[in-house]
C-alpha cells in the first residue's frame, strides 16, 4: 500500500475523529454549566420524623459527578453501549455512535463542571456584593459581571480538558467504532508498517496545536480586565 492510499483510506477515520470531537464539546460544554447548576441547587427535602434535611438535586449530581470521575471512560462506554440491551433487552443496532457521544459527553460534562465549580468560587464575594447594591438581579449579576470573569478564568484548565478530548477519541475502538486510531492498527496489522502510527501521531500532535493555539488566541483576547 502506497503512502497516498494509505492516506487516503485513514482520511475517513480522521473524519469520524473530528465528528466525535466536535459533537463532544457541543454537548458538553453546555451540559458542564447545567451539571455545576444543579450541584448547588438549594432545593430542600425534609424528612421530619428522623429530623433530616438534605439536597437531592445536589445530592445526585454529587453522585453522578464521582461516577464520571472514578470510573475509566471505557467502562462508561461499555455501559452506554450494552446497558440498554442488558437492562430492556433493547436493540443495540446502529446505537454504536450515538452511545460514543452520550458517554463523551456525559464524562466530559462531569469535569467541565468541576472546571466551572472552581472558577465561579475563585471570584471575590466583593463582586456579588457590589452588583447587589447596584440594583443587579442575581442572573444579571451572573451573565454581566461574574461569567465574563469566569469564562477568563477557566480557559487554561478547558484547554487541558480539551486537549485530553483530542486523544482520547480514540477510545472509541472500545465499541469498535474505525476512527484514526483503529484505522491506523488495521493498516499496521495488515501491511506490517509503522507508518500508520506516524500518520495517526502526526494528526493528534497538530489537531491538538490548532486547540491550543485557538484557545491561546481566545485568552489573549479576553485580557481586557486586567
Amino acid at each position: 500500500m502506497t503512502f497516498s492510499t494509505m492516506l487516503s483510506t485513514m482520511s475517513v477515520g480522521i473524519l469520524r475523529t473530528f465528528a466525535i470531537f466536535s459533537l463532544t464539546l457541543l454537548g458538553s460544554l453546555p451540559l458542564g454549566f447545567l451539571v455545576y447548576f444543579g450541584r448547588n441547587s438549594r432545593l430542600t427535602f425534609t424528612v421530619p420524623w428522623l429530623n433530616l434535611r438534605f439536597r437531592p438535586i445536589s445530592l445526585l449530581v454529587r453522585v453522578y459527578i464521582a461516577i464520571m470521575r472514578g470510573t475509566p471512560l471505557m467502562l462508561q462506554l461499555l455501559v452506554w453501549y450494552f446497558g440498554p440491551y442488558y437492562l430492556w433487552g433493547a436493540s443495540i443496532r446502529g446505537y454504536r455512535f450515538t452511545a460514543i457521544i452520550l458517554a463523551f459527553v456525559f464524562n466530559y460534562a462531569a469535569y467541565f463542571a468541576e472546571i466551572y465549580r472552581g472558577g465561579i468560587e475563585s471570584i471575590p464575594a466583593g463582586q456579588y456584593e457590589a452588583a447587589e447594591v447596584l440594583g443587579y438581579t442575581k442572573s444579571q449579576t451572573f451573565f454581566h459581571i461574574i461569567l465574563p470573569q469566569v469564562v477568563k478564568r477557566v480557559i487554561p484548565a478547558v484547554t487541558n480538558e480539551v486537549i485530553t478530548l483530542v486523544k482520547d477519541t480514540s477510545m472509541a475502538f472500545t465499541l469498535a467504532y474505525n476512527e484514526i486510531f483503529s484505522i491506523a492498527k488495521q493498516i499496521a496489522a495488515s501491511q506490517t508498517s509503522f507508518m500508520p502510527f506516524v500518520i495517526a501521531g502526526v494528526f493528534y500532535f497538530v489537531a491538538n496545536y490548532v486547540v491550543a493555539f485557538g484557545m491561546e488566541r481566545i485568552e489573549k483576547a479576553l485580557s481586557y480586565y486586567q
